[in-house]
């Protein structure tokens, strides 16, 4: 069985706060970066992901060491 991670980080970049999405399957590490602007409740951030995952672009994947 396939065992995929995903970890998201939100931060502010000193301008906006953005999510940093971190997917590593098979040892291969993507990642995507969203913005969100003003500082998100976690009822946001819950949605964000709940409803807009599956649109997120994911970097080529890179070799991971775990």
């Amino acid at each position: 069985m396939n065992k995929v991670q995903i970890k998201l980080t939100v931060l502010f970049d000193g301008m906006f706060w953005v999510g940093i999405f971190e997917k590593i399957s098979d040892g291969k590490l993507e990642v995507a970066k969203i913005t969100f602007g003003k500082e998100p409740n976690e009822m946001q951030i819950y949605n964000y992901v709940l409803y807009n995952y599956r649109f997120l672009h994911f970097s080529s994947p890179i070799n991971a060491d775990i």
